[in-house]
């Protein structure tokens, strides 16, 4: 090789290393923007819509499905559905899915590791797939294609990432479909890349989950407590117990008109 081609080749090195470290720092920049939207946002099903919806966006996924993990019953229940090239958008804060839950055990007691997000939720670890056409007998894919199959459409890579909040436990699955390229219409492999940073994504997600789910759950204490004391009251005396009714009524009216008033 002489010197001008030599040249050339470290000149090419150097700027796909520039472009990557750009790319990067891009990823960075968009890390941090959706861990502030993420972590503002206090109604969960907004917030579970949003988390795929960004996941999808940060990735250039074309479809995803966000589970979320019901510890009781062992199983993961859907929550929200996006095909974008389909305009399907299914689940969040519009409406509820009932789809049957996705057990993360069989009925034998084994471990449900056929399902590729079952087998996230229990390993806890990163499913990269190319093809899922071209993979082996190792998952059971015969959810997507028959979802192919209804709606004349073709899944083709997937990302799997588990969401673990700060006790490093999973409570959430999300699962994404199809990396589109810079045309948004051929379908491509998740770059590697994009494993460690979804999964700082799918981290901060579940935090903010487990931080919505903490408000909520403390809201309904302080109600069940009140209400508790108001009936321990009504029980005594129920002229004490309307009374304290009734100052709870007008506090709240004397408090909207106070808002009101300039």
């Amino acid at each position: 090789m002489d010197l001008e081609a030599e040249n050339k080749l470290l000149k090419d090195q150097i700027a796909q290393l520039q472009s990557m470290v750009l790319d990067n720092k891009e990823h960075i920049k968009m890390l941090h923007i959706i861990g502030t939207a993420l972590s503002s946002e206090n109604d969960l099903d907004v917030l579970l819509e949003m988390i795929l919806t960004q996941a999808r966006n940060f990735t250039n996924a074309d479809a995803g499905t966000l589970y979320m993990m019901n510890q009781a019953e062992n199983a993961l229940e859907f929550n929200v559905v996006q095909t974008a090239s389909l305009d399907i958008y299914m689940g969040g804060k519009d409406e509820k899915l009932n789809w049957p839950a996705l057990p993360l055990y069989k009925e034998d007691g084994s471990k449900n590791s056929d399902n590729v997000a079952a087998h996230c939720a229990l390993t806890g670890e990163i499913i990269n797939i190319k093809d899922v056409y071209a993979e082996d007998d190792e998952y059971d894919f015969s959810g997507p294609k028959k979802f192919d199959e209804t709606h004349d459409y073709k899944t083709k890579s997937m990302l799997v990432i588990p969401m673990k909040n700060h006790e490093n436990r999973v409570i959430g699955v999300c699962q994404l479909i199809n990396a589109l390229g810079n045309s948004n219409k051929d379908a491509k492999a998740f770059g590697k890349e994009y494993e460690e940073s979804t999964l700082s994504l799918a981290s901060q997600a579940a935090v903010a989950i487990s931080n919505v789910q903490l408000i909520n759950d403390l809201r309904d204490l302080l109600e069940s407590f009140i209400k508790s004391i108001a009936s321990a009251i009504d029980a005594k005396s129920p002229y004490t117990g309307g009374h304290v009714r009734k100052v709870a009524v007008l506090s709240m009216l004397m408090a909207n008109e106070l808002n009101h008033v300039q």
